[in-house]
């Protein structure tokens, strides 16, 4: 079910080329190498790293500095992060380069207490001065490297600047933004904004990446056609489901509808996502990490509940694969 073979240049920015409409967003706790890897393989245009933190990088903090290591076969990729300073800022761009990212990409739309709490992420939508100074100090230290940045489309309903916002940061030298169409107080309840997603695309010169609820290919056209963005970015659609890349690549491309593979299909690439979960992590770590990924991969399965409970106690990967064996059986596809 893989993508059809990449040809057609569909965005640029800056000196990167990509050849699908579709992206994976840095999704995290969830987005990490093992998944980055299987949406790059089913046609994801490029992936973002898990939002790395300006303060942890700078203070050599492991999580942080491992968080921004890319593999080559998640390329292209960007890595994000956050924080409310210039200065801390622009010392993570410089540390970030150690890693060869495609991008750098600058997190303003993180809604989650922790992050805004610190002044970053969503919060930095409500000081607009501030986010244009960290955009102008990371695009400064970061030379030919494009950068971009996601943001939400406000902070409230009182308090919707994305286009202020994006205006600044392309005035400062930002290469694309991404928006997702949810204020942060509203964080993932619907429904989506696509006024403003439009009116973002109308008043800017670089691309602008739409986000928000693409979870196929007709919710993809869908925001395509009512913002004129120039690319997708899926997040929560692809969690259990890679191959969702295919799907919305070909119905973008010809009007191809591809099923939902399998239950034997799903439970293979989940065996497949799990062992690069390992290989990566280790048995220990991977293993607590793949029982939230494995819920998402059967979620739709008939009797779901049921295996939601047992995979959220497996203590091994033969446990799933003899989860995922029960699965199998007990269905003809």
């Amino acid at each position: 079910m893989l993508f059809r073979e990449r040809q057609v240049i569909c965005l640029r920015i800056k000196s990167l080329e990509f050849d699908t409409m579709t992206a994976l967003a840095p999704l995290a706790g969830v987005a990490d190498t093992a998944m980055r890897e299987l949406c790059i393989g089913y046609g994801a245009a490029f992936s973002v790293c898990e939002m790395a933190s300006a303060k942890g990088i700078s203070l050599g903090d492991k999580k942080s500095a491992n968080l921004m290591t890319i593999t080559k076969n998640e390329r292209p990729a960007g890595i994000q992060l956050f924080g409310n300073s210039p200065c801390a800022m622009r010392l993570a761009a410089q540390k970030a380069l150690q890693y060869s990212p495609d991008f750098i990409d600058i997190n303003m739309g993180c809604p989650v207490p922790k992050v805004v709490s610190s002044g970053a992420g969503a919060s930095l939508m409500k000081n607009p001065a501030l986010a244009g100074s960290i955009v102008k100090a990371v695009v400064q230290e970061v030379g030919d490297v494009p950068v971009t940045v996601k943001m939400r489309s406000g902070w409230n309903d009182e308090t919707k600047n994305a286009v202020l916002l994006a205006r600044i940061c392309q005035e400062n030298g930002v290469a694309a933004v991404t928006v997702h169409g949810r204020t942060r107080e509203q964080m993932f309840a619907l429904p989506v904004d696509y006024g403003i997603i439009r009116e973002v695309k109308q008043s800017l010169d670089i691309p602008v990446i739409g986000n928000g609820e693409v979870f196929d290919g007709k919710s993809a056209a869908k925001l395509l056609y009512e913002t004129g963005c120039d690319m997708i970015m899926v997040g929560r659609g692809a969690m259990g489901r890679p191959w969702v890349f295919s799907q919305i690549n070909a119905y973008l491309h010809d009007g191809t509808v591809l099923p939902e593979p399998a239950v034997s299909e799903r439970m293979r690439v989940m065996l497949r996502h799990v062992k690069k979960i390992c290989e990566y992590k280790g048995d220990f770590i991977g293993i607590r990490e793949a029982r939230k990924h494995a819920a998402w991969y059967v979620k739709g399965i008939r009797g779901a509940a049921f295996y939601r409970a047992k995979l959220s106690q497996i203590e091994s990967f033969d446990e799933l694969a003899e989860i995922a064996f029960h699965i199998v059986s007990e269905r003809s596809d």
